[in-house]
């Protein structure tokens, strides 16, 4: 339940926060301007959550894919700017990819830190047994060719 709630603080904080503005605003008389708010907190929040990301799958489940069909594993975790990032400049490719929230899976985790020194730096990229951490998306992408 502990990560269930660390996954989706930020993305509630953001939708509350969102709603507060909008309230104040329309209360003001400027039900548009409260309106606009509202969307932008919302794709925001929408942005940072888990929704955003292919469904994620257990460490041990996508290096067991990756080897059958080599296609790249991606440690990520929600709120992390620079996966958002990586996830929206690769697109619809992204669902290519083998994708482990480190929040969820421990192991993935474990895997991340192994990778980076002891940190949990993510995107961690690993393919073909080779890492990188926050890569280019250009390169991942031709990596999902």
């Amino acid at each position: 339940m502990r990560f269930v709630m660390r996954r989706w603080t930020l993305p509630l904080l953001l939708a509350v926060l969102g709603l507060v503005i909008a309230v104040r605003e329309a209360d003001t008389g400027s039900p548009g301007v409260a309106a606009v708010w509202l969307v932008v907190f919302l794709v925001f929040a929408v942005g940072l959550s888990p929704l955003a990301f292919p469904r994620s799958i257990s460490a041990a489940e996508a290096r067991r894919r990756s080897a059958d069909d080599g296609r790249p594993i991606v440690y990520w975790r929600p709120g992390c700017q620079y996966c958002l990032r990586l996830r929206l400049r690769l697109g619809p490719a992204a669902r290519r990819a083998h994708w482990v929230d480190i929040w969820r899976d421990p192991e993935g985790a474990a895997d991340v830190r192994a990778v980076t020194g002891g940190d949990e730096t993510v995107p961690t990229v690993v393919v073909a047994g080779q890492s990188r951490v926050n890569p280019d998306p250009a390169w991942l992408r031709r990596q999902l060719r």
